[in-house]
């Protein structure tokens, strides 16, 4: 395979008035860029929206799970597995991960900051004391401890990795050989315009009110804006195939991360602004050289004169065939999927020049799994 192999995802999406993601006063994210205000939405809540949405097509116990109540997580599964007591499992699970070396937190039964790590993972550490759960709780604090201290119980969480962790990464600080290197970049999205925030004003009626009541039961005030995003993530097959130890598994990893990405939407006042739509333009390209985001496409803001969408498809478009000719960096695959029009319209043509064909969503995936194939293959 390519020493260096990167997957390369650019989307545009427009959004309804919503508050996807908010800061610490309860408003939409935003950022300056270009000088001009842009709503924003971070990496980490569309990380985060991914990582859910994969359980939609994945069994979860193929997946992770972000927390810092692994105790309990572990002492559920000795209880299950074994016939101690729940006490008894939760003094068997502190051993455990006392052993590690992981920080314990101010709660009881907490680690200090949130592990990542696969559910497979935790069964195989269940699998080291099943058989001897009974005579390790019969055990003092002291010679429990010292019974599990040598058993492999770190070496359970650095391998065997589940498709999310090995896309995410993980960072303990206290144990370096417990971090997995991130294959995954996800880049905070950004509007392709100017945009303004806005406040809705909203009353909620007591239903129970008499006649002779008038007034609201609760009033309150939501901020909220609407915007075309740009969207941008790259993933790393190299350290994705180190990761997960096979190149197939790392090609399976990357359509899951494809898919998911491109449907997932954060679900922040969900239920005030029903605000989740689809892509206009997802466009993949895979390189060898290094990643390369688009986003200085909309340094000057979009204006809304020509339609904010298709005027972003098409300066997406220039920057990409601009960058890609000054550079000479020809990717070895490029594939979009989009609904802006046909390719007798003018932005069509410039989205097919800069990008190719335009295809179905499942096509744009199966190209992408074919060249990724091929490479992994040494074809």
């Amino acid at each position: 395979m390519t020493d260096r192999l990167y997957i390369d995802v650019h989307i545009l999406q427009t959004v309804p008035p919503a508050n996807l993601n908010r800061d610490d006063n309860g408003n939409p994210k935003e950022a300056y860029f270009g000088g001009k205000r842009r709503s924003r939405v971070s990496s980490q809540a569309w990380k985060r929206a991914t990582r859910v949405h994969f359980a939609e097509t994945r069994d979860p116990q193929d997946l992770a799970t972000r927390t810092k109540r692994i105790t309990a997580r572990l002492t559920e599964g000795i209880t299950q597995r074994t016939a101690v007591t729940a006490e008894d499992a939760r003094r068997i699970a502190d051993a455990l991960i006392k052993a590690t070396g992981i920080s314990p937190g101010k709660k009881d039964g907490d680690t200090a900051y949130l592990l990542f790590y696969g559910r497979r993972q935790l069964e195989s550490i269940v699998d080291l004391v099943a058989d001897t759960a009974t005579d390790l709780a019969a055990l003092d604090a002291k010679a429990l401890e010292e019974a599990v201290k040598n058993l492999p119980v770190k070496e359970q969480l650095q391998t065997g990795h589940p498709t999310d962790v090995a896309l995410f990464g993980r960072m303990v600080a206290d144990i370096p050989s417990l971090n997995v290197d991130a294959a995954t970049q996800v880049a905070h999205a950004l509007s392709t315009h100017a945009a303004e925030l806005e406040f809705d004003y909203y009353t909620a009626v007591d239903d129970e009110n008499t006649a002779d009541e008038t007034g609201a039961g609760m009033i309150g005030t939501i901020g909220f804006n609407s915007a075309t995003l740009y969207r941008y993530a790259t993933v790393g097959l190299h350290q994705l195939r180190d990761n997960l130890g096979d190149d197939n598994a790392a090609v399976d990893a990357v359509d899951l991360f494809v898919d998911s990405f491109t449907r997932s939407m954060p679900t922040g006042y969900g239920n005030s602004f029903a605000h989740r739509t689809r892509p206009s333009l997802v466009a993949v390209v895979v390189r060898t050289d290094q990643p390369v985001n688009l986003v200085s496409a909309y340094e000057n803001a979009v204006p809304a004169s020509r339609g904010i969408v298709a005027e972003s498809a098409r300066r997406l478009a220039t920057e990409f065939a601009t960058a890609t000719d000054q550079w000479g960096d020809d990717p070895l695959y490029v594939g979009i999927c989009h609904t802006l029009g046909a390719e007798t319209d003018e932005t069509g043509q410039e989205l097919a020049k800069a990008f190719g064909a335009n295809r179905t969503f499942a096509a744009l995936r199966e190209g992408l799994r074919a060249s990724l194939t091929e490479r992994v293959n040494g074809n």
